[in-house]
């Protein structure tokens, strides 16, 4: 085939991409396909599944109000777990599976609190990964506290599906506005309120007025705001959709650009309805005219059934080059038996131009099980490729055993071309089969995306790197929500060693993990001697690798029982005089049922790119929902002619990466080598030195403190808070493999160079602050190509008013001509005197900043810093303005009197 009908055949086959039926979609203003899953954790609750109702029914007509007319939700499939006993109205799932639901229902393993939340980490307008509710949550009243429960899906919902963010901010609750005045981080301006401490006071509980700290100009740390019950401000939901008055989002005219929150910073002073405005939801779904209220949503249960898994490996004449039939019998092997969950059926299917049902279902119990299947892994490679052959087969070898082809699972890897694959796409779209996609080498076929597309499968790259099979398979691991079945990579490495020469090695096994471990070792020319120790020196060696009798070079050791915690350590010696490949792979399993398992998962921010658009990699490194600090997190990208970029990934809140220290780690990718697709593989590596557990959840929703109602604060039962001394947590060195899809590119040229074509990245974290009559300016370098390298220079500006900075050239320049940029990722600093400006007392300056690289081309103007100068009195805190009318204020029946509450 012409090489650009190649490359125009690959990006109409994924246009289909945005056409998965199983996915959530809008059809005549109704969301479709939304999928709530409930964990396999959850004990059983007759009340859950109403309550999931109830809260679904409530949020369609909020949103359809919300929307003016143009959503609401029509059909929704709760997913039960195996655990939950059987019932003649739970259906069966086709496509659906807990890692793909828009909601998920599971506990938080956290004993501060039920805070509902949307994991979401991408750029302004991109959509979340989906919504975590707690049982708790659902079952208990806690309208008081974040509102009815509908009106706290709509507000998740926002995030989840139209990537926009929270209006408040808990960390910096108040700000200075441009009029010089204290003001809620809030939107719209338009919500009244009271600000108030409430604490403890020799023993009894007292509220009272806030005090002004003028070392900050702001009120004390404890100061809350506590709206007003009755209101008429209309908006907006991404600040308090508890609010019976508030049913719209903040517009262009009801927006507040001037408030701190996360909004303003990644949407560039957007309002949150002009970013839904722009999604592509919004352009398909016109005003419903003369409907009220939109149909109420429909509801199918479904039951999570045991795993249905079968392999279908390709055997045709080109797999016997480049050792492919070996690399893909050692993977396969490794799948089966590390990966596979007990109590799985699987089978196995191979196929060149005809195909061949190698082992119908299997359910997989012990070793033997397995063994039943490896016996027949391929070991000629001969014919050619009919990839439609191999599907159908395998769908025989499924319902052949019973079970039906919706909700299974097929591995498909391949390394030909077929044209006539296309020939099955509706067999495979109507037979309810997710289909994972393996392509191995530059010319697997190019519809093989295609297929994973439109079933909700995985897919991956794998080429000459040695290890790529076997990483790709590990990545194909449960998706049931049960962490402790699934299987971890700790290891993947290569080495190219000549002959009587040793290569030694460490992998770290922490308390987290250590059930069903396996170390596996694979040679090209000889089988290496092998010398093993664990962290209490107990030794193995090659007498204790069981070989594979299928003659694929692989020698593997379980280590029995519990695999003891620290570090282990591997020498390999290759005995012959040749040089040659070994291989050492890695994996186990969560430490018990209840112990939640250190993970890493990563993505692209797309799957398919056309250049000159930039990717981002994300790498997420969590203990249950809880994120990891400081871990040290690599990833490698390979592309089909075989060049690697290594990325180290941060976590800083600045380029890529939209929240600091939330255990997202993030970078820029441009590196693009050629078209075609490319691999993902992100390496974990964490000491305990340096890493550390959070404890606290971020983007929670807003827990309101109480309402003033009827001139009185009436506050509600406290949040459980995380203790200060108490929001981080120590944790072991441990290190994790994770292997994420692959993506493709088109457009790109081969050499790599793109300084000419990307800019720096935006500075987002610009932070300004007095000192005497300086300012001080502090933000993360970004570089010469986005996030990457060294930017040529600084251009800084200054403005009386906010306003003026919008258009960037007009404001006051600043001379920066001894600031010499950092390497990205560095902390920058510097300071200046705004000596164009008169400095008094209340004096507000607001800066912003871009860089340029020699190109020419210049990063997006940066966040908008505010510097006020405050000359502190003697006293730090002061009292607020007598001239404040009194209101009393209610705390459980106790009633107190204060002089002062600002309204």
């Amino acid at each position: 085939m012409v090489p650009v009908l190649k490359v125009l055949l690959f990006l109409t086959l994924h246009l289909l991409q945005d056409t998965k039926s199983f996915k959530v979609h809008l059809n005549n203003n109704g969301y479709e396909g939304v999928v709530i899953a409930i964990n396999p954790s959850v004990p059983e609750d007759e009340r859950l599944i109403p309550s999931l109702k109830e809260m679904v029914t409530q949020a369609s007509t909020y949103l359809f109000e919300a929307s003016q007319g143009r959503f609401y939700f029509r059909n929704v499939s709760i997913l039960v777990p195996m655990t939950w006993k059987s019932k003649s109205e739970y259906l069966m799932p086709k496509r659906e599976s807990y890692d793909k639901a828009d909601v998920i229902v599971a506990n938080s393993h956290l004993k501060y609190g039920d805070n509902p939340y949307t994991l979401q980490y991408g750029q302004c307008g991109d959509r979340g990964r989906y919504i975590h509710f707690t049982p708790n949550f659902l079952l208990t009243d806690n309208v008081r506290n974040y509102g009815p429960r509908g009106r706290v899906f709509v507000h998740e919902w926002a995030h989840l599906r139209w990537g926009v963010f929270d209006e408040y901010n808990e960390d910096r609750p108040f700000y200075i506005s441009g009029k010089n005045t204290i003001e809620v981080t809030r939107c719209s301006t338009d919500i009244k309120g009271s600000k108030a401490v409430h604490e403890r006071q020799r023993g009894s509980d007292v509220t009272r007025l806030c005090r002004w700290d003028s070392r900050t100009g702001l009120y004390e740390p404890k100061c809350k705001f506590f709206p007003d019950k009755i209101q008429t401000a209309r908006a907006s939901i991404m600040f308090m959709q508890n609010l019976n008055s508030v049913v719209e989002f903040c517009t262009e005219k009801t927006h507040n650009t001037e408030a701190p929150n996360l909004q303003n910073k990644i949407c560039n002073g957007r309002s949150t309805w002009d970013v839904i405005k722009e999604s592509a939801d919004f352009q398909q779904a016109p005003p419903m005219r003369g409907t009220e209220a939109p149909p109420p949503p429909t509801f199918s249960l479904l039951k999570s059934r045991q795993r249905v898994i079968c392999l279908v490996l390709d055997k045709s004449g080109s797999m016997d080059t480049e050792d492919r039939l070996i690399r893909m019998n050692q993977a396969a092997e490794l799948y089966l038996t590390q990966i596979v969950e007990k109590e799985s059926m699987v089978g196995l299917v191979t196929f060149d131009s005809t195909a061949q049902i190698q082992n119908y279902l299997i359910k997989i119990t012990n070793t033997g099980d397995y063994k039943k299947i490896t016996g027949n892994l391929p070991q000629q490679a001969v014919g050619g490729t009919s990839i439609c052959r191999g599907l159908e087969a395998g769908f025989q070898a499924i319902t052949s055993s019973d079970q039906s082809t919706s909700g299974s699972e097929i591995v498909l890897l391949t390394d030909g071309e077929d044209d006539l694959i296309s020939s099955c796409f509706e067999v495979v779209k109507h037979s309810g089969a997710v289909i994972h996609t393996i392509a191995l080498g530059p010319k697997a076929a190019r519809e093989l995306e295609t297929l994973s597309d439109m079933t909700g499968g995985l897919r991956f790259y794998a080429n000459k790197d040695v290890n790529s099979l076997m990483d790709a398979f590990s990545g194909i691991s449960s998706a049931s929500g049960n962490l402790s079945q699934q299987a971890l990579q700790l290891e993947s490495k290569a080495f190219n060693i000549g002959g009587g020469t040793w290569i030694n090695g460490t992998v770290p096994v922490d308390s987290t993990i250590g059930n069903d471990t396996f170390f596996v070792i694979t040679w090209t020319v000889q089988k290496p001697e092998i010398i093993l120790r664990d962290p209490k020196r107990k030794k193995y060696t090659t007498s204790d690798f069981q070989d594979n009798k299928l003659n694929i070079r692989s020698a593997r050791l379980q280590i029995p029982g519990t695999a003891e915690t620290g570090t282990w350590t591997y020498s390999l010696f290759n005995k012959g005089v040749k040089p040659q490949l070994l291989t050492v792979t890695v994996t186990t399993r969560a430490r018990s049922p209840t112990t939640q398992p250190l993970m890493a998962t990563a993505h692209m921010s797309q799957s398919t790119a056309q250049y000159p658009s930039p990717m981002i990699v994300y790498a997420r490194v969590s203990q249950g929902f809880l994120p990891v600090l400081g871990a040290n997190v690599t990833a490698v990208i390979e592309s089909e002619n075989g060049s690697r970029v290594t990325l180290e990934l941060w976590d800083n809140g600045a380029g890529a990466d939209t929240v600091k220290n939330d255990g997202i780690y993030t970078r820029y990718f441009t590196d693009y080598h050629g078209n075609g697709r490319y691999s993902l593989k992100v390496r974990v590596q964490a000491r305990k030195s340096k890493a550390r557990l959070s404890l606290r959840q971020k983007n929670k929703s807003l827990y309101i403190p109480g309402y003033v109602e009827n001139g009185k604060i009436i506050l509600n039962p406290p949040r459980p808070e995380v203790p200060e001394e108490a929001t981080e947590a120590a944790v072991e060195d441990f290190s994790r493999l994770t292997s994420g899809e692959s993506f493709t590119v088109s457009g790109a040229p081969p050499d790599g160079g793109h300084a000419h074509v990307f800019p720096p990245s935006k500075v987002t974290d610009l932070e300004a602050e007095f000192k005497g009559d300086h300012i001080h300016l502090t933000w993360t370098a970004p570089g010469k190509v986005l996030d990457k390298g060294r930017a040529h220079r600084y251009v800084i500006r200054m403005s009386r008013h906010p306003p003026g900075l919008q258009d960037f050239n007009d404001a006051t320049l600043v001379n920066t001509s001894g600031l010499i940029p950092k390497e990205a990722g560095s902390e920058e600093t510097f300071k200046f005197k705004p000596a164009s400006f008169k400095i008094e007392n209340g004096t507000q300056i607001y800066i912003a900043i871009l860089a340029n690289n020699e190109a020419g081309l210049t990063s997006k103007v940066s966040n908008i810093a505010q510097a006020v100068n405050f000359i502190p009195p003697e006293h730090s805190f002061s009292t607020l303005s007598p001239d404040i009318s009194a209101i009393c204020l209610t705390i459980w029946g106790l009633t107190v009197i204060l002089n002062d509450i600002l309204n």
